[in-house]
Parts: C-alpha cells; sequence; structure tokens
C-alpha cells in the first residue's frame, strides 16, 4: 500500500509542477526566459511525468491565454459558469484543445506565438503507441504492488493526471474561495490560503489580477509552493525572471 500511495503522490506532483511551471508560467506567460538545453530539458521532463495524459505546449499555451482574455465568458474554453458540473467543462475544453491542436478551430494571432515548439518530441508524445506504453507501465507497477482491489481505483488518475489537475484550478479556481481583488470582471477566486494541493494554481484570484506575476501569492499569509522552486532556479541559472513592468507589459499583449 505503501508503494501505491507514493507513486500516486509521486506522479501527482512532479507532473503537476510541469504544468504549473513549465507550460502555465513560462509557455504561456512568458514569466522567465531559458536556453534552449532547459526549454528541450523542461519539455521532455513535462511530457514523461503526465504521460498518458501529455498536453501540447502551444495547445496549452493558446488555451491559458483565451481563458484570460475571455475568462468567464462564453469565449472562455474553461470555465465552470456554463456548465451544471465538471465533466461536461472537461469534455467542451477538450474539444477546443484539439482544434487548436488539429487546426480546425481559427485563432487569434496575438495567442498564437512565442511559446516551445519540438515538433518531433511532440510526435512522439502525442502517439497512441506512447500513451498506451505508460498506461500499461501505470497497470504494471500497480499489479506488482497493489495489495487491495480498491487500489485499482487510482488508475484513472494517472491516464487522466494532466485534464484531472486543469479541471480541479478552472472548476474550484472560478467558484470557490475568497478575492483580493473584488473589482476583478470574472468569477476568479483563492480557493486556499496556502495552495499545497495545486501548488499556487488555485490563487486564481490573485493570477487574474497580475496574469505575469510569477508569485501567485499575493498576501503575507499565502503560500504558493511553486514560487521558493522558480526563485532557487533563477539563483542557480537555470532561469532568468523577467523584469516585474516588463513582465506585466507583455501580459497585456495577450489577457486584455
Amino acid at each position: 500500500m505503501v508503494a501505491i500511495i507514493v507513486f500516486l503522490v509521486l506522479h501527482w506532483y512532479l507532473s503537476l509542477f510541469g504544468q504549473t511551471f513549465y507550460l502555465h508560467r513560462y509557455a504561456a506567460h512568458k514569466m522567465f526566459t531559458m536556453n534552449k538545453f532547459w526549454e528541450a530539458f523542461w519539455y521532455v521532463y513535462t511530457w514523461v511525468t503526465q504521460g498518458t495524459s501529455y498536453l501540447n505546449a502551444r495547445a496549452y499555451a493558446i488555451l491559458h491565454r483565451m481563458h484570460h482574455a475571455y475568462s468567464d465568458t462564453e469565449k472562455d474554453p474553461h470555465t465552470p459558469h456554463f456548465f451544471k458540473e465538471v465533466f461536461s467543462m472537461m469534455w467542451h475544453t477538450k474539444k477546443v484543445y484539439h482544434g487548436v491542436l488539429k487546426g480546425t478551430m481559427p485563432i487569434e494571432k496575438k495567442f498564437d506565438k512565442n511559446f516551445p515548439v519540438y515538433p518531433i518530441i511532440d510526435k512522439i508524445a502525442d502517439s497512441w503507441f506512447t500513451r498506451i506504453f505508460f498506461a500499461i507501465g501505470y497497470v504494471v507497477f500497480y499489479y506488482f504492488f497493489a495489495t487491495e482491489w480498491w487500489m485499482y481505483l487510482f488508475l484513472p488518475i494517472h491516464f487522466l493526471i494532466g485534464p484531472i489537475q486543469g479541471a480541479v484550478v478552472n472548476w474550484a479556481g472560478h467558484k470557490y474561495g475568497y478575492r483580493n481583488y473584488p473589482d476583478e470582471k470574472d468569477h476568479s477566486k483563492n480557493t486556499l490560503i496556502i495552495d499545497f494541493l495545486m501548488m499556487g494554481e488555485l490563487f486564481q484570484n490573485n493570477h487574474h489580477h497580475a496574469g505575469a506575476r510569477p508569485n501567485f501569492a499575493n498576501k503575507w499569509w499565502e503560500v504558493d509552493p511553486c514560487y521558493p522552486i522558480i526563485k532557487l532556479f533563477h539563483w542557480l541559472g537555470i532561469i532568468k525572471l523577467v523584469p516585474i513592468k516588463a513582465t506585466i507589459n507583455h501580459d497585456s499583449r495577450f489577457h486584455k
């Protein structure tokens, strides 16, 4: 049982870090820069940790920029306010995502630029062969280490870990919690004052107020667990944080 819980927790947080650090804060918002080696390294890291639910960086960035520009309106690709439950929202997001990925959905030019693109990695990562390979790997691990039948009920989390994490953020973060900035025109909320569950992603009201600020926690009593890691990477030279003023100016091109 211990092995299964450790595997589930590690998979959750390793993949979540790839989503919040690389796909969200880097690909979508460009809160920091990095050289080509680290860009490719984190691209592969995000693929491996998401496994069966790999999310393409370009499609993710475009959807997220649309989300900021049209937050909680009918043009928002993943708002909870037009759906009765989270699964309908997830299905709608999937359709928009595939429309962007396959080129069947028109995209505003201001959203479709300045993100990492690695076609060869995408071709491998997005293939059914690769997704099935990861799925078999999860099942084999459970076969050897699961001690009770009910542990296999965790497998769907591994299969869909990327979309599940996104759904938690977009559903809870726009329905439940408090607002530091009530003048924001959307329904964004801060769900947790110490966001241990989603590594800062549930500070949605803070984030929508200052979309390119790398620290999603704004008040002294709020904690964004991802931000100290970003500061450490900056200190180590892995990334270079963009100055706040420049970041805000950049952010306005995509989100206003």
